[in-house]
């Protein structure tokens, strides 16, 4: 389930287009003049100058300023559970109660304070992460009006009307631009229109009357990424904008809800029908035996409150944020907080294996010719490709070089030059560089075997013979590439794919991408802790399988991508269910397999480094890159690894599970004791001649036990815990609260009955003492019972949680003896009132955890 708006956005063409400018303004600039162009954007082909870049990122948009506190603002005073409590608040108003109407606005104030705060600090504190990961772009600049312009590279968020970039392959395009020049340039639109497929842009040619304003191949739109090729283009849109921007601003949900998502969305529901149930059995059980409707109304919306875990925000946000600090130290840096606790619940890792369970240190090893006699022919005719080809240069590229040697750089420059370029992309597996001596061009055509030998004039049993030398090379986990060429006269027309036929094979080349030392280690880690790893790998089927045989990954099925392209969305889901590898898949295959995976019920891990890895990134439950991964695909991850070694995600899944493992104890704990307390009201309530509690004492007193609760974040979690996958489960919520909840409620009854006939609290005029009495014992017991339900053992918590569990309960046991007893309406207990709480609560902790080890054993875990 891609994070991506793809379908909203490719249902509605975009409402308004960069800059105030009309669809007819747009196309007009798509098909003007470039000087046109220029003339209208108030630059030149030399780029603009410094100063003019500076004055025009001035006047602009900040897109990327520090995080302002008045939005978290709005969204903490927008909250339900505040707006509950202002209704409330609004309702002791209107019925003259000042003390009821002082403590609501005391709680809302809190409340909303505490997520306010919180949430500007997450937000400070991802700003200054992602300004660890900033995306560049290449943009032309000079120094004064008459300066030499120069290349170099700037922040994305630097980027101003009139600025000229260059583009090449794994580049986002950081603005609505329209294209100059391009060499086989080809974008990848789907953040926008939905398609999958790549798009060719180039200089106009014509009219475009036809194609909608995303069809334009002269037009390149901010947020779409370059698949292959090489252009320069001038910005003539940023930020708000640009079409994306727009979309981005009237878009209605902006991405699909991942699988924890999903899990909070059950949950919440869940304690919203226990709500709806409780509240009207409250409010009509009071009101029959108070007499008083207004009072009954009164209590029975602080139940809501009561039984809704007010402070869950609060507690979430800080539980993520410490969740993010602790991820930093271990080289992860996050960019979307809710993808830790989906990191957590990952039960599948899909990744590529170069440069993840690889060194990502290719080293050619030997250069072959046809007979697979050693020849450096091929190995030089490929470094005649690379070197004077224009696209970005990748590990194999370098791994070129580094064998021939830079001086040998010197002879080709002054032998050849570049004429053209067929540039590489997934599907056609090769690239052809097309380089003029005198009056011959040499057409240089490498890559993958299996796509270069068909297009080579050889008999039968030669290519018999390179076929099988490739797969014993393959063997032993080596990756090939084949190099073939041919030269013909000069010619002035540009050369395209059909001049890729007719070559003479040149022979073969070697590489080797050594597996980690870590890898082995890491994987069996991985599987300790229930993940599985399956390769989606654009490599020949034996070099992946002898990689995974060297880094412990059982290989049980190898399936090839167009295996994955025939298959039905039934049959792919039988084959993921199978499969650990699948190899020469494309970008478009890998994300199939992603979500395929996603809709058989797993939490999906994407793992990649490379423009082509985007649309899996975007498609995985959480999508993770590494530091040195190329700017679109950083773009699309949630999460980035500093360090490319797997033992660093592997740390990460721990530390996922650690930070939803101390959500859920807030959760359900809370959860329950909030039912055990409804529970209580309703059978007190129909026995006893006055209310059991106030309203206004059932919210300090929620207020109190959730501010304990707010170190929970600092809680340890136990290690049977985090060796499973977790996520949010709203049946097994539901059961918990259904075990504890009435269990709470039945030691709040025996208050009840110790307080009416052992201790004579019976009448009307001693309610005060039965409040405090009851405010205290409920208090301590949801506070002390949180130690015994935060583990599977009974260990010790953190010294966070307990010094702010011994706080608050000094704090219940002094409030009724307190000046602010008053204005509650509480009265002192008497001193007999201590030994029978001290026997109910010691009580109530032993069956407790005798009720916990007997659900331990028949679900075999906890939490």
């Amino acid at each position: 389930m891609p994070r991506t708006p793809l379908s909203p956005i490719a249902a509605a063409p975009p409402a308004f287009v960069p800059d105030g400018l009309h669809e007819l303004s747009l196309r007009a600039l798509a098909t003007a003049a470039p000087l046109g162009v220029f003339r209208r954007l108030g630059s030149s082909p030399s780029g603009l100058t410094e100063h003019e870049a500076a004055e025009r990122l001035a006047s602009a948009d900040p897109a990327t300023r520090r995080p302002s506190a008045l939005p978290p603002l709005r969204t903490a005073v927008a909250s339900p559970f505040v707006l509950l409590l202002a209704g409330l608040g609004a309702v002791f108003v209107l019925v003259g109660d000042a003390r009821g109407w002082a403590t609501v606005s005391a709680m809302v104030a809190a409340s909303v304070g505490l997520r306010w705060w919180q949430q500007v600090r997450s937000d400070r504190a991802m700003h200054g992460l992602r300004s660890r990961t900033i995306t560049t772009v290449t943009v032309r600049r000079r120094a004064t009006d008459r300066g030499r312009p120069v290349e170099r590279e700037i922040p994305v968020d630097d980027v101003v009307r009139g600025d000229v970039i260059s583009l090449a392959a794994g580049d986002v395009v950081p603005a609505d631009m329209r294209v100059l020049t391009a060499r086989q340039l080809s974008i990848d639109q789907a953040v926008l229109s939905g398609e999958q497929l790549p798009v060719r842009k180039d200089a106009p040619t014509g009219r475009t009357a036809a194609a909608g304003i995303l069809d334009v191949p002269s037009l390149c739109f901010a947020g779409t990424s370059v698949v292959s090729g090489t252009g320069t283009a001038v910005v003539i849109g940023t930020g708000p904008g640009t079409c994306f921007g727009s979309l981005a601003a009237g878009a209605v949900g902006e991405r699909p809800r991942s699988t924890v998502e999903q899990g909070v969305r059950a949950v919440g529901w869940t304690l919203t029908r226990f709500m709806l149930v409780m509240v009207p059995i409250v409010f009509a059980v009071n009101g029959t035996v108070g007499g008083s409707w207004t009072q009954a109304a009164l209590f029975a919306v602080a139940v809501a409150v009561g039984l809704t875990p007010e402070m869950l925000p609060v507690i979430v946000t800080t539980t993520l944020a410490r969740g993010a600090v602790n991820l930093a130290r271990h080289d992860v840096v996050v960019k979307r907080l809710d993808a830790i606790q989906d990191l957590g619940g990952m039960d599948v890792l899909c990744l590529d294996k170069t440069g993840t369970l690889t060194e990502d240190r290719v080293v050619l090893t030997h250069s072959i010719d046809v007979e697979g006699e050693l020849d450096d022919a091929a190995a030089e005719y490929a470094f005649l490709a690379v070197h004077l080809g224009s696209g970005p240069r990748g590990h194999v590229d370098d791994a070129v070089v580094d064998y021939v040697g830079e001086g040998h750089a010197l002879l080709v420059e002054a032998l050849y030059e570049r004429v053209d370029e067929i540039c590489f992309d997934h599907d056609r597996r090769r690239s052809t560089t097309v380089v003029r001596r005198g009056a011959e061009d040499v057409v240089v055509t490498w890559g993958d075997p299996d796509e270069v030998l068909p297009l080579c004039a050889v008999t039968d049993d030669v290519r018999g013979l390179v076929r099988e030398c490739v797969a014993g090379h393959q063997a032993y986990g080596m990756r090939i590439r084949a190099v073939a060429a041919w030269t013909g006269p000069a010619r002035r027309h540009p050369y395209g794919p059909d001049d890729e036929t007719g070559l003479t094979l040149i022979g073969l080349v070697g590489f080797v991408d050594p597996v980690r030392e870590s890898t082995a280690a890491a994987v069996r880690e991985l599987a300790v802790h229930g993940v599985t790893v399956r390769v989606l790998t654009g490599d020949a089927p034996r070099v992946a399988e002898q990689v995974c045989e060297q880094a412990g990954i059982p290989v049980q099925e190898i399936v090839l991508g167009h295996d994955v392209d025939a298959a039905s969305d039934a049959a792919l889901a039988r084959i993921v269910r199978r499969a650990t590898v699948f190899a020469k898949v494309t970008p478009r295959q890998k994300a199939r397999i992603v979500g395929a995976l996603r809709a058989g019920g797993h939490c999906v891990g994407f793992l990649g480094d490379g423009v082509n890895d985007t649309l899996a990134l975007r498609t995985a439950d959480v999508g993770i890159c590494v530091d040195g991964a190329t700017p679109a695909a950083r773009d699309a991850a949630d999460l980035v690894l500093r360090g490319a070694d797997l033992a660093v995600l592997a740390a990460a899944v721990v530390e996922g599970r650690r930070t939803l493992g101390n959500t859920m104890k807030y959760v359900k704990i809370t959860a329950a004791s909030n039912l055990g307390n409804v529970l209580s009201v309703l059978v007190a309530s129909a026995v006893l001649p006055f209310l059991p509690m106030l309203p206004v004492q059932l919210m300090v007193q929620n207020l109190l036990y959730d501010a304990a609760q707010l170190a929970l974040p600092w809680d340890r979690v136990e290690r049977a815990y985090v060796r499973r996958p977790r996520r949010w489960d709203a049946g097994r919520l539901t059961r918990f609260m259904l075990v504890f909840g009435p269990l709470s409620s039945l030691f709040d009854l025996a208050t009840f009955a110790a307080l009416w006939w052992a201790l004579g609290v019976d009448t009307a005029g001693e309610q005060a003492v039965f409040h405090a009495a009851w405010f205290t014992e409920g208090l301590l017991s949801q506070l002390l019972v949180v130690l015994v339900l935060r583990g599977q053992r009974l260990r010790q918590p953190a010294w966070p949680v307990l010094a702010a569990t011994a706080t608050a309960g000094a704090v219940a046991v002094a409030l009724p003896l307190s000046p602010l007893a008053g204005p509650l309406m509480l009265a002192p207990p008497p001193a007999s009132f201590a030994p029978w709480l001290v026997g109910i609560l010691g009580a109530y902790l032993i069956v407790v955890q005798l009720a916990k080890v007997a659900v331990v054993r028949r679900t075999g875990g906890w939490l």
